[in-house]
């Protein structure tokens, strides 16, 4: 029973951390620490305190480290996109942006695992993407595209969330503690070089106060014991499932949303969200019945 219950509850932990962690990083923002230096403190602190007792792990998943570079990139970008996204747009409307996830684990899973569509999957494809268009369509006619930059870069960590857990399945033999340096130094990698081009953006440091080198650490331990959840959680999970308890984020986010801010989804902006929350709940079923089935993502 405990160890059906243990990977339940570190998804479960990790998609309400999810849910929530935008907060933080607005409070951050407000006391000028950007997005870029936010993620960079946020996932460098966990990286340097687990480096030093588990590179090891690194060199035992030898055969895969291409594999965990690319994982490394994909979960970079993922990470530090959502942050800029949450920080600059409508949480739903970002979050939901983000779990169009499934329509491009589609691509990637054909490119990479060699999986097809079964007759499900296109539909499910068809209504996520629908979901999509029903949402973002603008109440004064144009194309129905992201509105700004946050939905943009929201969209984009979106595909590269897909593309990070369809690489993880690739290497399921590689530990959780390879994968979760692999995610820390993906982030702080893609932050460094976001860095180098805006200099600037490490300027707070000079003036913070401790509150916020405090809230930055706090941030820094919540995204590491998370990232060791969710790695736990999806290692022994089905996908199928996993990808439903990640949905609790959406309720938690919400939620959140409503209580924190003064932010609301127009009822067309609610439907193509649930559309799209319908294209995750069966995307377990989007590969060929008579394939084998592929370890959580």
């Amino acid at each position: 029973m405990t160890s059906r219950l243990l990977p339940v509850l570190g998804l479960l932990f990790g998609a309400t951390m999810w849910g929530l962690i935008w907060y933080p990083y607005r409070l951050l923002q407000e006391n000028g620490v950007g997005g870029v230096a936010s993620s960079l403190a946020s996932y460098a602190i966990p990286l340097a305190l687990a480096l030093p007792f588990f590179w090891r792990h690194l060199g035992s998943a030898r055969a895969h480290l291409g594999w965990l570079a690319l994982l490394a990139l994909a979960a970079g970008w993922t990470n530090m996109g959502y942050v800029l996204a949450v920080i600059g747009g409508e949480i739903m409307r970002v979050v939901l942006l983000f779990y169009l996830a499934p329509l491009w684990t589609v691509i990637f899973a054909r490119w990479l695992l060699g999986e097809r569509l079964s007759v499900w999957g296109w539909l499910i494809m068809a209504f996520s993407f629908a979901g999509a268009l029903t949402m973002l369509w603008p109440e004064d006619g144009g194309l129905p595209l992201p509105a700004n930059q946050a939905e943009w870069i929201a969209l984009s960590a979106g595909a590269t969330f897909a593309l990070a857990n369809v690489v993880t399945r690739k290497v399921s033999e590689a530990d959780i503690w390879a994968k979760s340096l692999a995610v820390w130094g993906g982030v702080t990698v893609i932050a460094l070089a976001a860095l180098a081009l805006e200099p600037g953006s490490l300027a707070f440091a000079a003036s913070a106060a401790a509150p916020v080198w405090l809230l930055l650490l706090g941030v820094g331990l919540a995204i590491g014991l998370m990232t060791l959840a969710v790695q736990y959680g999806l290692s022994h999970t089905p996908a199928n499932q996993a990808i439903v308890i990640f949905l609790f984020e959406l309720v938690v986010a919400a939620v959140a949303s409503w209580y924190l801010t003064d932010e609301a989804l127009t009822l067309r902006e609610w439907l193509g969200g649930a559309m799209i929350v319908a294209g995750s709940l069966f995307s377990g079923h989007i590969e060929k019945r008579h394939e084998s089935p592929q370890p959580a993502a």
